[in-house]
């Protein structure tokens, strides 16, 4: 069968400043501190900007979605001048994946991340605007990458798996911290290593089942508001009084607690809100900061946005497509995904947002040649206008 990648031409594929602002980023004399010895071999014809760059290219371009098709495209002049520059071999490419360290791009992501302006609160000592949503997500992997095995699959059945696991910043709606691990590995252990002294998280209750997290997270100078799954035994210790204003955001009750049937083994001194839902039933969070610091109703309201990182997860496998992997080893793997939260914070440095899909639709048009810079400008305005509608209304 012939490969009709080949094919492409140079009008199908668009240089972008983005691509241009991650290379520049990359050739940083402060970037990487040290690059692996093969860099510097004289008979290496892939570097290590071209690689990335290309790799990058790809999850941007609509058109080139395989290692061929991209290794095709290093040979077009344009792609050479604006994207890499030299052409690549297939052989070229598989192997720079082992020789990428992960920590550079979380490096570069990092730095990133901290430039993304966020919006000036209208509260500016609202309490809920320095937390962050924790939690992760499955991308499935193919059979023969058995380093992901993971035994998760329906009924039963092993499938192959990578786990993404991401610190969201929920005022700034952006990604922060980020982990790649295969899907088997345990969320809660991989939040242990990146707990931070002063930060605040938000977690589904997963990450509430870890009685003794509650403790330690404390002693950290941690905050938390996590969801208590159904099960959890709650032994009121003291009642706490819901203001007028608290019982109409849904709160019916607030106590002061330890969770655990087991006297021995009940854990640390907690407060629990219960929150009535619309749809029926309760919901049941947990934390140890005081009604003084934070009110039963800021307490709901933290764990409603944390349906941003939801939104998150599904805007990188469904609108950046990250799905198809150009790479098939583990750090290959990792050095994709991060490349994908490098992508969606450029995105979103040049737009003042992350943009939706009629939105990204438009940047590809533009990319394309099939709209014009005026027309994206217009576009990226609509949709400036549209947002403002929506936090009107709210």
């Amino acid at each position: 069968m012939a490969d009709d990648t080949l094919a492409l031409s140079e009008k199908d594929l668009c240089q972008w400043d983005l691509l241009d602002r991650f290379r520049q980023r990359l050739l940083d004399p402060s970037g990487p501190a040290r690059l692996h010895p093969s860099w510097s071999h004289p008979r290496r014809r892939a570097q290590y900007a071209d690689y990335l760059s290309l790799f990058l290219f790809g999850l941007f371009n609509p058109v080139v979605k395989t290692m061929r098709a991209l290794c095709a495209a290093s040979q077009l002049e344009r792609v050479r001048r604006a994207v890499c520059t030299q052409s690549l071999s297939l052989g070229s490419f598989s192997e720079a994946q082992h020789l990428v360290e992960p920590a550079a791009l979380e490096k570069i992501f990092g730095e990133l991340v901290a430039q993304v302006p966020g919006p000036v609160p209208a509260e500016p000592r609202a309490a809920w605007q320095q937390w962050f949503a924790r939690d992760s997500s499955l991308f499935a992997a193919l059979p023969r990458m058995s380093w992901a095995l993971y035994g998760g699959g329906r009924a039963g059945a092993k499938n192959n798996a990578v786990r993404l696991h991401l610190s969201f910043h929920l005022l700034d709606d952006k990604p922060a911290r980020a982990q790649i691990t295969p899907g088997q590995s345990c969320e809660r252990k991989v939040w242990r290593t990146d707990w931070q002294a002063g930060a605040a998280y938000v977690g589904d209750c997963y990450f509430a089942e870890d009685y003794a997290a509650f403790g330690q997270l404390e002693e950290r100078g941690c905050r938390y508001v996590l969801r208590l799954c159904d099960k959890a035994v709650v032994n009121v210790v003291e009642e706490l009084p819901a203001s007028a204003a608290e019982r109409a955001a849904g709160v019916t009750r607030q106590a002061w607690a330890r969770l655990g049937w087991r006297a021995s083994r009940q854990s640390a001194r907690v407060r629990v809100v219960w929150i009535a839902l619309a749809a029926g039933g309760e919901l049941r969070l947990v934390t140890h900061v005081g009604p003084e610091e934070l009110s039963a109703a800021e307490v709901g309201l933290l764990y409603r946005r944390r349906w941003q990182i939801e939104c998150f997860f599904r805007w990188v496998k469904c609108l950046l497509d990250c799905r198809h992997w150009l790479a098939e080893s583990e750090r290959g793997v990792t050095i994709q995904l991060y490349l994908a939260l490098i992508a969606s914070v450029l995105l979103q440095l040049a737009m003042g947002q992350r943009p939706n899909k009629r939105l990204l639709e438009l940047i590809q048009m533009y990319q394309l040649g099939w709209a014009s810079l005026a027309e994206l400008l217009a576009g990226v305005a609509r949709e400036e206008a549209a947002a403002a509608r929506r936090k009107k209304t709210k």
